[in-house]
């Protein structure tokens, strides 16, 4: 037997092992509970970090567990493949993009193997397959089906150079365009969206249900969606017919409007706008449409506007109001107008003072009022009276002045009194909005899940049928960057005839967004190979929900919230039959590494590689000047990453998934220290020496006798099963890994200590074996096998403690004299206070420090101490 850890070898040979044992299969059998383990699937971009290793070994070692413990469990791994990084390298490699992306799959497929995974490979599924996205796009026709699809014009980001549309993500923060620089224009263009609005009521109240997931991001997604109450008004505008609609959560104020702001793009702007000012109003839109939506509603910005010459009534008073346009304002929010109330408004106090707009204030602080008569019939103006700080908007609730007939009302009270007012008038009504806006689908990219519809000049949209799916993307493209997706310029592929009437028609030349290719995939690994339907929905209401879903903070809004609005739709479909894809969900920290800055440099170059900078002397390789240390999430740009395969050919792949486990909590962020690495390379050593001098030793294993152990066998095994119920505990509740292995590690000691020829000591090194196992995989198979076992220790029944033998028989007693502690004895764990005051009494410990004092008081705390409170 080799005396020495040796992990690549027996790393490369139990996983070689597991495959030919079928270990990680998902069962098809369903006589156990199931358990559905899974991580967000990565995008192959061809090679792992330290972030993946780290989702990826969670995961594991719950899928481990809940084998061990008697669960069937599917834990699977696919590839969120289409996107813009397979497209950008196109254009730079002149290499297509399916053979980029499974380049990437296979490295990375086999990085993954490397790390032990115990995944049903069998399972894998790549969004860029035709067979996956076969089914996304069956999946849309549903939701066509279910008028939940719709095409409308929207605002985009357009490269006048590249003449494409751009994501957010590609326009910089000075508003250009990535590749080209240009300066990029927003844009009107049909877009598809999917009415994710027709759910936002339950999305938001379903949030309840989801007892296994963070608060914060319940929070985050209730943010999201944004509910609020409030009012819809219409403004009448002066001279034509038609009304400028509002929504506010504040109609206590309305009497207060002194202005209407319309966004630059729209609708009425033109219509509103006075031959005066329209040269102006064309150059502002112009500018206006120059700036990302990012830049608009940023709140460290001045907010800019124009006048439009028009005017509006406000209904409530009859009084005309200036109508401008401004840049904060934007069309897809809400109505696209709001009413400015500068005196109560932070945002439009500033906008008014820098344009010298009325300030009406229409709410004052109760404390301000008191002793005033604010009965409607008063014709005193309250506000040339109240005390009012005109300097600042207020904000708070208070008692409604110069507001008609609600004068005196409490503005909380106003509110409902104005809205009613509204309807009973006919210019107004009580409405309930969302910050949440229908998704945007529609991406004017190649490589995507081609949207299946076809544009007939006589049939309008007519979906492509199933027999016909999946709409392929063709081959023949030629990448180059510019003139708008390669789909709209061949021809071969555009052109078609009209399903439903033979007439010459056209194919949408739309990709749908791949948040819709993540949304449902989670659906799809219970039945990954079925050619015939999107899934079987036996398979998938047997397994589904996921159990344990693991992933990053990022995806907290978006990922998550289009998931579960897409299973509520095919639940409503009759394909599913519960609300919720995901049970429980542990957002992971972040990976950091050693970081070095440069503070007087700015953009990529403040960062300087680790590799480059002398550690017990940081400095600049340049300019010589003194570098910050910091730790910061690992990236290429900072050069502060650590490769995998570097720390897993030095240590093995054990060691890593110790490190990562042990370093930190799962949900925080982890620092990466060689120094840690090491510690647990020691650790796995030590236990590897621990066994191996056991069987080496060639002790008998003959079993235990319970009733016969001695003092120090009965403490060894309250040791042992102190560790089983804590790791257990670590591992079910909270997932306190790092607690967890350290519990092995009070474990290992305990043994370290022990005489190997008790037959509990051969308890102990088999317990700390199968304890192991998640955490380690390969190193714990191995010991197993050594310890003459011919089976997988994954294939164990997770043990269980004996409550037993967590009963002491022996407490240490504290012995307390005036507070102060003296000393400690070891007393029966069953002793009563009157026999622990006894046993502290005749204690040595007692003798010497109360001798020749009176004793005033005795406290005795049970299974802890006994105070002596003298004279």
């Amino acid at each position: 037997m080799d005396s020495r850890y040796n992990p690549a070898a027996i790393e490369e040979k139990w996983q070689k092992t597991w495959v030919e044992l079928g270990l990680d299969k998902t069962p098809s059998a369903s006589n156990k509970p199931k358990f559905y383990a899974l991580s967000m699937f990565p995008y192959p971009s061809g090679s792992l970090h330290m972030g993946h290793v780290r989702n990826y070994t969670i995961s594991d070692v719950i899928a481990r567990l809940k084998r061990m413990q008697g669960y069937r469990v599917i834990h699977p791994m696919g590839w969120d493949a289409f996107g813009l990084p397979a497209e950008n390298a196109a254009i730079d490699r002149g290499v297509p993009p399916a053979k980029w992306t499974y380049q990437n799959i296979a490295q990375m497929r086999q990085q993954l193997q490397r790390l032990g995974l115990s995944i049903d490979w069998e399972c894998e599924l790549a969004t860029c397959s035709p067979d996956y996205y076969k089914w996304t796009q069956w999946i849309f026709l549903q939701f066509l089906q279910a008028g939940l699809a719709y095409q409308k014009e929207a605002a985009v980001n357009w490269d006048p150079i590249d003449q494409t549309v751009l994501a957010n993500e590609q326009v910089d923060n000075e508003g250009r365009s990535w590749r080209s620089g240009a300066i990029v224009e927003r844009k009107l263009l049909r877009q598809w969206f999917f009415k994710i609005t027709d759910y936002a009521e339950e999305l938001l109240n379903d949030l309840d249900k989801l007892t296994g997931w963070p608060e914060r991001v319940k929070l985050m997604q209730a943010n999201w969606i944004g509910k609020s109450t409030g009012a819809y008004l219409e403004f009448p505008i002066v001279g034509i017919d038609e009304k400028i609609a509002v929504y506010t959560t504040r109609p206590d104020t309305v009497y207060g409007v002194s202005y209407l702001v319309l966004a630059p793009e729209h609708p009425l702007t033109n219509r509103v706008t006075t031959k005066e000012q329209q040269a102006a109003v064309e150059v502002f839109i112009k500018e206006v449409s120059n700036q990302s939506e990012l830049e608009r509603t940023s709140e460290d910005k001045p907010k800019r506007g124009i006048p439009t010459g028009g005017k509006a009534i406000n209904p409530f008073t009859g009084e005309e109001v200036p109508i401008w346009i401004a840049d904060y304002v934007l069309y897809e929010y809400g109505t696209g107008a709001v009413m400015g109330v500068p005196a109560h408004d932070v945002r439009d106090f500033k906008f008014a003072k820098n344009y010298d707009l009325p300030v009406d204030f229409v709410i004052a602080s109760p404390d301000n009022v008191a002793g005033f008569d604010l009965t409607p019939t008063s014709n005193t103006d309250e506000s040339q009276l109240i005390q009012i700080d005109y300097n600042k908007a207020y904000t708070e609730p208070g008692i409604l002045i110069n507001s008609g007939a609600f004068t005196g009302m409490a503005s909380v009270d106003a509110k409902q009194a104005i809205i009613e007012h509204a309807e009973k008038q006919g210019f107004g009504k009580v409405r309930v909005q969302y910050r949440l806006r229908d998704w945007l689908i529609s991406r004017q990219r190649y490589w995507g899940a081609p949207i299946p519809v076809i544009h007939c000049p006589n049939c309008g949209i007519v979906p492509v049928p199933d027999k016909d799916l999946p709409v392929k993307l063709p081959e023949e493209v030629e990448f180059t960057g510019r003139g708008g997706s390669p789909l709209t310029q061949l021809e071969s592929w555009v052109n078609v005839s009209c399903p439903t009437c033979g007439t010459p028609a056209k194919r949408e030349t739309d990709t749908m967004d791949t948040f819709i290719d993540s949304s449902w995939y989670f659906l799809r690994f219970p039945d990954a190979k079925n050619e015939q339907q999107v899934f079987d929905s036996s398979k998938v209401n047997d397994w589904m929900p996921v159990n344990q879903y693991v992933g990053g903070i990022e995806h907290a809004i978006l990922h998550l919230l289009y998931s579960r609005f897409v299973t509520k739709v095919l639940r409503d479909r009759g394909l599913l039959n519960f609300d919720e894809p995901f049970q429980r969900l542990l957002t992971q920290g972040m990976v950091q590494g050693l970081t070095y800055l440069n503070p007087n440099k700015g953009g990529k170059d403040k960062w300087i590689p680790s590799n480059l900078v002398n550690s017990s002397d940081p400095r600049d390789p340049q300019t010589g000047e003194p570098l910050q240390r910091l730790y910061a999430t690992m990236s290429k740009s900072k050069g502060n990453g650590v490769a995998p395969e570097d720390v897993i050919s030095k240590y093995g792949v054990d060691t890593a998934r110790m490190f990562i486990l042990f370093k930190a909590p799962p949900e925080k962020d982890l620092e990466w220290d060689e120094a840690d690495v090491e510690g647990q390379f020691r650790f796995l050593n030590r236990v590897w020496r621990l066994v191996t001098d056991y069987i080496t030793a060639g002790v008998s294993r003959k079993k235990a006798q319970l009733s016969d152990l001695t003092k120090t066998e009965k403490e060894l095994r309250r040791a042992i099963h102190t560790a089983i119920q804590a790791v257990t505990e670590d591992l079910e509740d909270e997932y306190q890994f790092n607690t967890a292995i350290s519990e092995l590690m009070k474990l290992s000691n305990a043994l370290s200590d022990a005489d190997k020829n008790s037959p509990i000591y051969a308890e102990g090194i088999r317990t700390l074996v199968m304890l192991l196992a998640p955490f380690a995989p390969h190193i714990a198979d191995e010991l197993w096998h050594l310890l003459g076992e011919s089976n997988s220790v994954h294939t164990q029944t997770w043990p269980s403690f004996d409550p037993d033998a967590l009963v002491a028989d022996e407490i240490t007693l504290v012995i307390q004299v005036m507070g102060k502690t003296r000393g400690a004895i070891q007393v029966p764990a069953q002793a009563d206070k009157a026999a622990l005051e006894k046993y502290a009494r005749e204690s040595e410990i007692a003798q010497r420090y109360i001798e020749g004092k009176e004793i005033k008081k005795v406290i005795v705390v049970p299974g802890k101490l006994v105070n002596f409170v003298v004279s």
